[in-house]
């Protein structure tokens, strides 16, 4: 009898370790100070040069919205009011935002029922994942995609059904296979997770793209999670279509966005998440019991998000556009480098010739010889071997100027 519950015990440690092993933060953007150079082949001196960090945007080259200090010291003047609000977020901010983002997404959501403010859109989506994924539930998620996504469907036991996005080759669209959509859709999918603007390609999916995700979400009944943090900052004049303001949409539907990266609040760990009441309703439970709220003088600051000075959000994405063209410019110059045109958001994801090394150790080698910092592709899908992203959210000169030292390095490590 002890043999056996002792038995028991071990395969259930067995299978945290496993769990909790798929979680690894090593690769993960910003986690890159946990690796070290040892085995590391090494050709060629160390090239000088300011030290770039890809993993995420500088918001020193680009600071926060203006006055959001002053907001956030105003919510701690206003005392417990503000520290202590509902586990959903203030009244009176969820009412400013549901107008604000209504008229954003051309969609009535009600700021009692249908939002909820969370701990950065990482923490909406960890509640719409924990809010939809059962053990052994099929999950659609694009690869290449946002690199959580894979994690939470691993944590919360689902099962992963990938599907195919074919950026560098689209033809104007996005690339979502939505034949192989549908298929994962017939074979039992009951969640489909994905980011518009896609992360880490930055590709804008087309109103038809969109219109066929809603209508094939709510032929087959599966619950659709569309990650939108991007959706303000939208290069060469694009339209962008949100899933939600369409005529047909599936009945669970969250959409999750944020100030955290164009509008450079990530230190402020604010997110919003509206849609289906019922999935709110479950989010607001979890978020109870994993972090009571998002930090209360925090909220605050969401007073100014969508408010900013005139002016101020036209001249950030024109100064991005500028950086996106000099830099996908650099990388189309080199033999072998393939890099799709960013249409929203920071990112590039660039796909290089083989190498002498591996990608992991690559990306070491990037940090460890040009001070350049960059993400590994298998963050975003395990095929990803040759590719890394970048966030060129940075001051223009020196995010030019890495993009030049990894270049050459691309050049020393090329297989001839």
């Amino acid at each position: 009898m002890w043999s056996d519950i002792l038995w028991k015990d071990d395969v259930i440690m067995d299978q945290l370790i496993e769990k909790f092993s798929k979680l690894g933060v090593d690769n993960a953007p910003g986690q890159e100070s946990l690796q070290d150079g040892e085995g590391l082949q090494l050709i060629g001196e160390k090239i000088p040069g300011r030290p770039v960090d890809f993993s995420h945007g500088d918001v020193n080259a680009f600071e926060p919205i203006p006055g959001s200090l002053d907001a956030f010291v105003e919510g701690v003047r206003s005392g417990g009011e503000q520290a202590y609000t509902e586990y959903k977020g203030r009244g009176n901010i969820r009412e400013s935002l549901s107008e604000k983002l209504s008229t954003f997404t051309n969609t009535p959501i009600s700021p009692d029922t249908q939002l909820i403010i969370t701990q950065g859109t990482q923490g909406a989506l960890f509640l719409a994942a924990g809010s939809l994924i059962g053990r052994g539930d099929k999950v659609a998620i694009v690869e290449p995609d946002y690199f959580a996504n894979r994690k939470l469907v691993q944590f919360f036991d689902g099962e992963i059904v990938p599907v195919a996005l074919d950026f560098l080759e689209s033809n104007g669209l996005a690339g979502l296979n939505l034949a192989e959509l549908e298929e994962s859709f017939k074979a039992g999918v009951k969640v489909f997770l994905f980011s518009n603007p896609n992360n880490p390609t930055g590709a804008i999916y087309t109103a038809d793209e969109i219109r066929s995700i809603a209508y094939l979400a709510k032929k087959y009944d599966v619950s659709v999670v569309v990650d939108e943090l991007y959706a303000r900052q939208i290069f060469d004049g694009r339209v962008y279509t949100h899933l939600c303001a369409q005529d047909t949409i599936p009945v669970n539907l969250i959409t999750i966005i944020g100030p955290s990266k164009t509008e450079s609040l990530s230190g402020y760990r604010l997110g919003v998440a509206f849609g289906s009441e019922n999935i709110i309703a479950r989010m607001e439970r979890l978020q109870a019991i994993v972090s009571l709220r998002a930090g209360g003088y925090s909220q605050a600051v969401l007073t100014l998000w969508f408010n900013e000075p005139e002016g101020w959000m036209e001249d950030r994405i024109d100064a991005h556009q500028r950086i996106r063209d000099d830099l996908v410019k650099l990388l189309h110059g080199v033999e072998g480098v393939k890099v799709r045109k960013t249409e929203a958001g920071s990112y590039l994801f660039v796909t290089v010739p083989e190498l002498t090394v591996t990608m992991r150790e690559f990306v070491k080698i990037l940090r460890f010889q040009a001070d350049v910092t960059v993400t590994v592709g298998t963050e975003f899908g395990p095929q990803f071997i040759n590719s890394f992203r970048i966030n060129f959210s940075q001051d223009h000169h020196f995010a030019a100027e890495a993009i030049n030292r990894t270049v050459q390095l691309i050049e020393r490590y090329r297989r001839k």
